[in-house]
């Protein structure tokens, strides 16, 4: 039986993919951006939680996302 991934860890990696192009701080000021401005607050929660608990398999890109969203 194959894990699932957490919906919010495949998107913020998705999102993070398609910012990677921008420099690093952009990039993750821009992620940090979408995901405030498009996700519903529940889905932020999780996503915050999900990186409290250790952020397994999440973007570097994302993980600083989360560090500008607090």
């Amino acid at each position: 039986m194959t894990a699932t991934v957490p919906p919010e860890r495949r998107m913020a990696n998705d999102i993070a993919a398609n910012l990677g192009h921008l420099p690093q701080e952009s990039a993750a000021e821009a992620v940090a951006g979408h995901i405030g401005r498009f996700w519903d607050p529940r889905m932020r929660s999780r996503l915050l939680a999900y990186a409290d608990a250790g952020a397994d398999g999440l973007d570097p890109l994302v993980i600083a996302a989360v560090r500008l969203m607090r």
